[in-house]
């Protein structure tokens, strides 16, 4: 469920008309709503009551300052991959005590950044990394909280551009290396060993990888308490998909996975750890775009709008799918019209669907892209020299604007020429 509805005719976020929206800010514009995203929250929260255990916002998924003020005033966690989300985190207010540090290439510098700053704990991905954290947080006369990644070698079943739990893929330690690897991390100097970490990918529609990789991590856990190592904490990782078609069935809710965990795991005692983003904030955004025009090809329409793939990447990098709806609601029975949506980028690739049905639509209508709050602004470019698409976040019948389009000057400025051209 989320708070983007047609009201009296008119789609809006909450309570506020998108078509305000574009007439105050203009054109293409990532729009949130706030109740979904406490909602989302909430449903993670609800699905854990039953244990210790601490929700951690995938800050990948959306790194704007307002939402992740907005998670960690309602009690999240953060789940980091670079010192720049490091320190988006801290800026928004979140405690390191509540930061996770996870990322397969953390350099010392944000090692260090890390440690100075507070971190609930390192995620290692890799026997070099565990021996150079050591070796700095030993330096610096510190002693790190870690938990190791293993891989599981599970299949999530979803696209192969984001599935990170085969032996294939590049995260985490073979699980069948991990006795050997904890019993090095528990000699090494400045390192504290308090859990496991697991992965698997993202988009997942079933929980059966899910349940595969936990029973792993359950048997591991077990092994690894037999040889004396305190692990008092699991760290299951994110990956519950969302339905971006809505026509589909929906993908299994919060409280299913919740369950898979307690079946898998709950019997060990070990505080939890979950770290969604698409979950929490992909259906709590859109990109509200305008049509600038409609162009009649050989053998198909095309709507040219002036949204494009720096703006929206996940089109033309996984060939994703967002549904496209039209900001003013079509009458009852209205006839739809099949258009090819692309973008105004120089790219073949700029193609965000192919014969989307859609009510008749003329230059200046609007559009909306739906479930594109995650791995959306997050991901765009300045790509053909566009402007980063600026985002604006909702509460009931009000909405502020919390990264603003930077304008050509702004853009230009970042630039400088040598003084010998």
């Amino acid at each position: 469920m989320d708070h983007f509805l047609y009201k009296n005719g008119a789609l809006h976020a909450e309570d506020v008309p998108l078509s305000c929206i574009a007439a105050q800010v203009g054109t293409p514009v990532y729009v949130y709503s706030a109740a979904t995203l406490t909602r989302h929250f909430g449903l993670f929260r609800q699905a854990l009551d039953w244990t210790d255990h601490l929700v951690c916002f995938a800050v990948k998924s959306n790194s704007n300052l307002a939402v992740l003020k907005l998670m960690g005033d309602l009690g999240a966690g953060m789940d980091v991959v670079s010192a720049g989300e490091y320190l988006r985190a801290k800026a928004a207010g979140v405690p390191g005590d509540r930061i996770v540090f996870s990322g397969v290439g953390k350099t010392l510098a944000e090692m260090r950044l890390a440690i100075e700053g507070g971190i609930r704990q390192f995620n290692i991905e890799s026997e070099p990394e565990m021996r150079a954290l050591s070796q700095l947080a030993a330096s610096m006369g510190a002693t790190v909280p870690v938990a190791i990644r293993v891989n599981p070698d599970v299949d999530a079943k979803t696209h192969e551009k984001i599935a990170t739990g085969k032996s294939e893929n590049k995260f985490g330690i073979p699980i069948s290396r991990a006795i050997e690897v904890y019993a090095e991390a528990a000699r090494l100097p400045g390192l504290e060993v308090v859990g496991v970490d697991v992965h698997i990918g993202s988009q997942l529609t079933d929980l059966a990888p899910f349940r595969a990789a936990y029973r792993k991590v359950a048997e591991l856990t077990g092994a690894l308490r037999a040889e004396g190592h305190q692990i008092t904490r699991l760290d299951l990782g994110g990956g519950l998909g969302i339905p971006y078609r809505r026509d589909n069935n929906a993908p299994p809710l919060p409280i299913e996975y919740g369950q898979v965990i307690r079946e898998a795991v709950g019997h060990l005692d070990c505080e939890i750890e979950i770290e969604p983003g698409r979950n929490i904030v992909g259906n709590a955004g859109v990109l509200l775009a305008e049509v600038i025009y409609v162009k009649q090809g050989e053998d198909r329409d095309f709507l040219i709008v002036d949204a494009a793939m720096n703006d929206l990447l996940r089109p033309a990098m996984y060939g994703a799918h967002h549904d496209i709806v039209p900001v003013i609601e079509p009458g009852l029975g209205a006839a739809v019209h099949p258009y090819d949506v692309v973008g105004p980028v120089c790219e073949s690739g700029d193609t965000f669907q192919k014969a989307a049905q859609l009510p008749q639509m003329e230059a200046g209508g609007l559009i909306a892209f739906r479930s594109a709050g995650a791995y959306g602004a997050v991901m765009a470019s300045e790509y053909n020299s566009r402007p980063l698409v600026p985002e604006v976040l909702v509460q009931g019948d009000h909405f502020a604007v919390i990264r603003a389009r930077p304008t050509f000057d702004e853009m230009l400025a970042r630039d400088s020429i040598p003084p010998w051209l």
